[in-house]
């Protein structure tokens, strides 16, 4: 919202789906000892009955911490994500409209506690709508998006779990979506099991984008909370809040609450 009052508009359905034979059991119940699983790999994988439930990093902006199963591979796909944005700090009244189709991150475990991930922005399109300038439109790929997800701890069980996840944005987007720079960063995700069957995420992420004049690059930092709780059968729901502040000399706060 940049500063000022706003509206915000985002649909999406996310699908995420095996691409290994899903787990029939957690890794650990109860008091047990979760099982040793240092030794499996990307060509050596763990085996089903030892795999621990799937997590995903989606829908909300808040990162999970745990990794995928090392030897097996996960997608996590929006169909189609629509947003509209008429307060957005431009000058003129100026409305963007921007529509995403099948953005997807492709997954796969390299070793028991870390993967690597794709984020493949596959079609993108935006509309913008300028008092003086008219209305412009650009569509095509995106910016490909290359993440290494290394959990320090909870990732086979605990209240806990923490993970270091450092990527880097590539310069692949199509018709000026993009700035076209290499642009990265580090996101570090905390999940924390609460009472009453609630959950709580929480995430810092540093930065480092282009700056507007394309001279430099500069930090932006990123915090996020969200509690999660199953509301009936297998219908959840979340509620989140979202920060972003930019050291970009004019940039204004952006929040949201999801």
């Amino acid at each position: 919202m940049n500063g000022k009052y706003g509206m915000q508009i985002a649909v999406g359905v996310l699908l995420t789906a095996w691409l290994a034979p899903m787990p029939c059991v957690q890794a650990a119940e109860g008091d047990a000892p979760a099982p040793d699983k240092s030794h499996y790999h990307l060509f050596n994988p763990t085996p089903r009955e030892l795999m621990r439930e799937m997590n995903t990093d989606r829908p909300d902006k808040t990162e999970s911490p745990y990794t995928v199963d090392a030897g097996h591979f996960q997608i996590e796909m929006d169909v189609l994500n629509y947003s509209f944005d008429r307060y957005n700090g431009l000058p003129n009244n100026t409305r963007v409209e921007s529509l995403s189709i099948a953005p997807m991150n492709l997954k796969v475990g390299l070793r028991d506690n870390v993967d690597f991930q794709l984020v493949l922005p596959t079609y993108n399109s935006m509309r913008t709508r300028d008092n003086v300038t008219g209305v412009t439109r650009q569509s095509g790929f995106g910016d490909v998006v290359s993440r290494l997800k290394i959990n320090l701890w909870g990732n086979n069980g605990g209240p806990t779990a923490l993970a270091l996840m450092p990527y880097v944005k590539l310069p692949t987007s199509q018709d000026h979506l993009g700035n076209s720079s290499v642009e990265g960063g580090l996101i570090v995700p905390l999940a924390v099991e609460l009472p009453g069957g609630f959950g709580m995420g929480l995430m810092t992420q540093v930065d480092f984008n282009r700056d507007a004049s394309g001279r430099g690059h500069h930090p932006e930092f990123v915090n996020t909370i969200t509690f999660s709780h199953d509301l009936v059968g297998n219908l959840a729901g979340y509620v989140e809040f979202f920060s972003s502040v930019s050291t970009e000399r004019g940039s204004g706060w952006v929040g949201s609450v999801d």
